[in-house]
């Protein structure tokens, strides 16, 4: 039964997966990459970043390798901030980046257009500017399989990262400012299109089973370097069909013809070999032949991958003359040489990104101290969720490999981990002071799309009942409210969307009439969990509208929302730890 298969990795332990992959990139490559930050995550080209550059700081989630941090060197990215496994990586991370690469003339993210990704760069972004380093964010859209050209700005960014990524790093190389190097990012990245196939899924080494299933003789058409379905699935054809098929899907969304300039990448996405690559790249060369186009450089091999996902992917870099000499322009990294001379290193200055935090004492006495739930029992209920989440793990993860990528229970178990790791054993003051807490070590641990999201929930719910040391009723529902609110300044996902909104709105409805009709604090919680379950169920019967799962259309019907599922749990857990 496929229910039953496991997969194999060459690991230790999943849980040490990324510091141990990092630790051997920089002793393979000590010439050109160093660790710097506390966190552990951020890899510096050692030569790279200088007084008087643009900072070009690129990332996202492991399991893409050489992507991301295969891409730092000299010439391209001065840093990359690296998440978990299909994760982005949190704020700090990316802080840590970019205050490796920051040469006192701005920064530039660049990461793939995924909702995770979005998320965090922008927070890094905001607090970049907090103090005072100009930054400016490139999101890559150049998979035509992830949405219609109407919505472009929707569409995800996959194998088109290696161009945008090259010409911004040589644009920054070339001495041009903020304002110059993102024009020259935005333009490769309006220029780039990608299709791609998968023959197989992928694993998650947490969990050791398929992503999802397919059948020996299917292929997937327009399937995401995550694992996210594609625009359909059918039965195995040749390669040149395939082939066919991929480019006939970019040329109709960016027509090429006699005189036309191209760069291409044949990608393969894991466990493709060169043999089919080169299969593959030979049908391309044919049909923009046909065409009048000329393929300036091509490359062919792995270069954005999606762990031992079997497949490959077709991108084209549509040229003009600029863009070709950025292309040309010389640049070092463990990933991708392009031979020339590279310009001496320069100064680089240690610069002082270090902020002062206010501490404001907390008045006690101000506080209400009405309710049945004291600071210790709320920990006690937080500690029950962690439980919970990791209890409920794999299922989460199993549910969110349907229609996404496959790591919301692992995500949310590695957020909740480190909550645990942070409040265990530790007494707090108030409730405020505890959510606040948990804001900042989930949000570090965890980076991906929920790391923003909790965080700025439970942020929010702290402050919405900063007037309490005690929770009654009112208070709790207070919390859960903030909690929904939180998420949704965050995201910005409305009910119908197919998000864990879905859910927490109607538990939030449900517990305020409850508490109008006079319940108490378990039959608040009651009714919460009642409103957040029939949001859960009420998922399944509609088509997703964000995220990853959004372009699947009506084939996300019939299936529940991850995140959806997490919050049932989390109140559920919440009402047993009482």
């Amino acid at each position: 039964m496929t229910d039953d298969i496991r997969t194999k990795k060459l690991i230790n332990a999943p849980e040490d997966i990324i510091s141990h992959a990092l630790a051997g990139m920089i002793s393979a490559h000590p010439d050109m990459l160093m660790i710097e930050g506390a966190t552990g995550r951020a890899v510096v080209a050692k030569d790279g970043p200088r007084d008087g550059k643009v900072g070009i700081v690129i990332g996202g989630g492991s399991g893409h390798e050489p992507a991301f941090a295969g891409y730092v060197g000299r010439g391209l990215a001065d840093a990359a901030a690296v998440g978990n496994v299909f994760a982005s990586p949190s704020p700090e991370q990316i802080m840590d980046a970019a205050r490796a690469a920051d040469g006192g003339a701005g920064v530039m993210f660049l990461y793939g257009n995924y909702t995770g990704d979005v998320l965090n760069f922008d927070m890094a972004a905001e607090e970049c500017e907090g103090m005072g380093i100009p930054a400016r964010s490139v999101a890559v859209t150049d998979d035509v399989a992830s949405a219609p050209a109407d919505r472009i700005g929707e569409r995800r960014g996959i194998a088109g990262d290696f161009f945008v990524f090259k010409i911004a790093g040589a644009a920054a190389e070339q001495g041009r400012d903020l304002d110059a190097c993102l024009a020259a990012a935005r333009k490769a990245n309006d220029n780039c299109r990608s299709m791609g196939v998968a023959l197989t899924a992928c694993s998650m080494p947490q969990t050791g089973k398929p992503n999802f299933h397919i059948g020996h003789d299917e292929m997937e058409i327009g399937m995401g370097v995550h694992g996210e379905p594609g625009m359909r699935r059918g039965k195995l054809e040749t390669a040149d069909e395939v082939t066919d098929e991929l480019v006939e899907k970019i040329l109709n969304d960016m027509p090429l013809g006699q005189g036309d300039e191209v760069a291409v990448l044949v990608n393969g996405l894991g466990a493709t070999g060169q043999l089919e690559l080169y299969i593959i790249h030979r049908r391309v060369a044919q049909i923009l032949d046909e065409r009048g186009v000329k393929i300036h450089h091509s490359w062919v091999g792995e270069y954005c991958t999606s762990l031992e996902m079997a497949g490959a992917s077709v991108t084209f870099l549509k040229l003009d003359d600029d863009l070709k000499g950025l292309l040309d322009t010389p640049c070092r990294t463990p990933a991708l040489t392009v031979a020339g001379q590279l310009a001496p290193a320069g100064k680089r200055t240690k610069r002082d990104h270090s902020a002062g935090a206010a501490s404001n004492a907390i008045d006690l006495s101000t506080l209400a101290v009405d309710g049945e739930v004291t600071p210790a029992i709320f920990k006690t209920m937080m500690l029950s969720v962690a439980d919970a989440i990791r209890e409920n793990r794999d299922w989460l993860s199993e549910l969110d490999g349907v229609i996404g990528d496959g790591d919301h229970g692992i995500t949310m178990d590695i957020g909740w981990t480190a909550v645990r790791g942070e409040i265990e054993g530790k007494d707090f003051q108030t409730i405020s002071e505890l959510s606040e807490t948990m804001a900042k070590s989930f949000l570090d641990a965890v980076g991906a799309s929920s790391g923003p999201l909790y965080a700025s929930a439970f942020r929010r719910a702290g402050q919405s009942v900063s007037s309490r040391l005690n929770l009654d009723a009112g208070a709790l529902v207070d919390w859960i409210e903030g909690i929904c609110v939180g998420i949704q300044s965050r995201g910005g996902a409305q009910v119908g969307d197919k998000t864990m909104i879905d859910a927490w709105v109607p538990a939030v409805a449900k517990a305020k009439e409850a508490l109008q009709s006079g319940a108490d604090l378990n039959g608040c919680l009651d009714a919460a969990i009642a409103g957040a379950t029939s949001g859960r169920d009420f998922t399944a019967t509609i088509e997703s509208r964000r995220g990853r799962s959004a372009k699947l259309g009506d084939r996300s019907i019939g299936h529940v929302d991850p995140g959806a599922a997490s919050a049932v749990v989390i109140l559920t857990a919440m009402k047993s730890g009482i």
